[in-house]
């Protein structure tokens, strides 16, 4: 194709855009001098709390802030908010990333449904995806899986198995475990046909899974950290979610523990920037 060339806005945590300088050619995008950029999109399922934002520049920013390196651009669509990324626009990105979300994987909402048509979409065209807590179960379903609720709600921090048999584990020099907030009350009962479960834990059978070499889902948060659990807790306790009793034991069970984020970055970046497993 011939190359494109014009302005592209580039939106920040706090709504506002930038301009930028850019070149299209055979859909990848070149800044400045030639140089290519590598583009990912954050699909956001969750609203921010006014917390969030000033702590973190909301989840955009906490995601952002993991994953981003020097000279990426990274974008934000609100899809609970009915924004998704158009035809002429999925080609541009490199991966993808599907937030969690207070709504229900396996709900009829319509911006769910138009997430699932986007995801299969994605999937045709072997994008990079990857997918926590509700964006994990949100995959499976778009793939052919089973969500549903869980007998109970699994919030605190929790220990994960990773599987032996993957060769990306090792070469990233991970130990056979890993620490990971979790926060979750449904979750991926089935796997989609060709998945391949890659981690699990003592009380969630699917805590990640892998297809093909493009898709990713993790139940965990990789992204949180102790402040943003004590956070949410106390969210779920205001809006009736939880008992004050159940609040209390999270807190004190949590103590001044720390997931292993470190990990989980380099693991999370390698994925949607490299090899897979």
């Amino acid at each position: 194709m011939p190359p494109v060339h014009g302005r592209e806005r580039e939106r920040e945590e706090d709504g506002s855009s930038v301009s930028l300088c850019f070149s299209l050619r055979g859909g990848r995008l070149e800044l400045g001098r030639g140089m290519e950029v590598k583009r990912f999109a954050v699909l956001l399922c969750a609203e921010d709390s006014e917390y969030m934002k000033r702590q973190y520049g909301g989840y955009f920013g906490l995601f952002k802030g993991m994953l981003a390196e020097e000279g990426e651009a990274w974008d934000v669509y609100r899809v609970a908010a009915g924004e998704l990324p158009g035809e002429a626009d999925i080609g541009l990105y490199d991966g993808f990333v599907i937030t969690g979300s207070c709504s229900n994987a396996h709900g009829d909402d319509a911006w769910i449904w138009q997430l699932i048509n986007l995801l299969k979409k994605l999937d045709s065209m072997k994008k990079k995806i990857l997918g926590i807590c509700f964006g994990h179960q949100v995959l499976g379903r778009a793939l052919g899986g089973k969500v549903g609720r869980a007998k109970s709600w699994d919030i605190g921090l929790t220990n994960i198995q990773l599987s032996p048999s993957s060769k990306h584990f090792s070469s990233l020099e991970l130990p056979a475990q890993l620490s990971v907030i979790e926060c979750h009350q449904d979750e991926l009962m089935e796997l989609p046909a060709k998945a391949e479960v890659i981690a699990r834990s003592d009380k969630t059978d699917i805590e990640m899974f892998r297809y093909g070499d493009h898709i990713m889902g993790i139940q965990g948060h990789p992204e949180y950290n102790r402040d943003i659990l004590l956070h949410l807790i106390d969210r779920l306790l205001l809006r009736g979610l939880i008992t004050e009793s159940y609040a209390d034991e999270l807190k004190v069970n949590m103590g001044a523990c720390e997931p292993d984020r470190e990990a989980w970055k380099r693991l999370c970046i390698s994925f949607l920037k490299g090899g897979f497993l």
